[in-house]
């Protein structure tokens, strides 16, 4: 799945908080986009996955615009985020998380419950097996049947990971996944979304740890003020002069 940001404007109020922001990820990418706290990331990111309307521009999956496709769309056309704070059923168990999370099933209306029961325990039996094989893959195991909001912070945004991955996705748009884990738990969640990315799910990644990210990502994009400043390579864009004013300070 390729994604194309097309002259995306944003504005709250005086506030542009995305100015004409172009942007293109192609189908199986592992890009990370950083910049200074206010620069527009997550506000790109609602833009992007339909939370929040542009005022200007376009997005385009697959060359096709979706700007009019809300969420759900465009998470069963194979693009879906996950937040910087997880956004977890807290009392239910991560197994239960993860069943909440398979679209569209049968047995979610009155009428394919009680006219299609066949069709229902077929459904269900598939995501049972979808569930367990996420769990697996994401080492929960010894917690799936723990009440989420019991886990740990590196615990929910794997979680948070494999919610994402019921909807079988093609693109992730992942919101700080580093964001208050510990170092052990950072490279879990990297060998994992390494993993999906060599089975051709692309990934874009918001990041603020510069280190971690620069491990993860062959390709980089800063922004500033609601523009993209530089695209590249982690290094030759952290080299950049406008980049490390911005960005680092201007620290040499």
């Amino acid at each position: 799945m390729s994604l194309e940001v097309r002259d995306v404007t944003k504005s709250f109020g005086g506030f542009r908080a995305l100015d004409n922001v172009c942007l293109k990820v192609e189908t199986g990418a592992l890009f990370g986009l950083i910049g200074p706290n206010g620069a527009g990331k997550s506000t790109l990111f609602s833009v992007i996955s339909g939370f929040l309307p542009a005022d200007a521009g376009q997005i385009l999956m697959d060359g096709q615009p979706i700007d009019s496709q809300p969420p759900p769309e465009r998470a069963r056309a194979g693009m879906v985020r996950t937040f910087q704070v997880p956004r977890e059923f807290r009392h239910l168990t991560v197994r239960e998380n993860l069943m909440a999370a398979a679209p569209d099933q049968t047995g979610e209306s009155l009428i394919g419950l009680f006219f299609r029961p066949g069709q229902v325990r077929r459904e269900e039996t598939a995501i049972a097996e979808r569930v367990e094989g996420t769990i697996r893959f994401l080492k929960l195991t010894a917690v799936a049947n723990e009440p989420s909001g019991k886990l740990s912070g590196g615990q929910k945004k794997l979680l948070e990971l494999g919610r994402a991955l019921m909807v079988e996705p093609r693109l992730i748009l992942l919101d700080e996944p580093f964001a208050g884990v510990n170092p052990v738990l950072i490279g879990e969640i990297m060998d994992r979304i390494a993993e999906l990315n060599s089975r051709g799910i692309g990934f874009l990644v918001i990041e603020h740890d510069l280190e971690a990210l620069t491990r993860l990502v062959p390709r980089l994009a800063v922004m500033d003020r609601g523009k993209v400043l530089a695209e590249g390579p982690p290094d030759a864009v952290l080299d950049n002069p406008l980049v490390r004013e911005a960005y680092l300070g201007g620290v040499s």
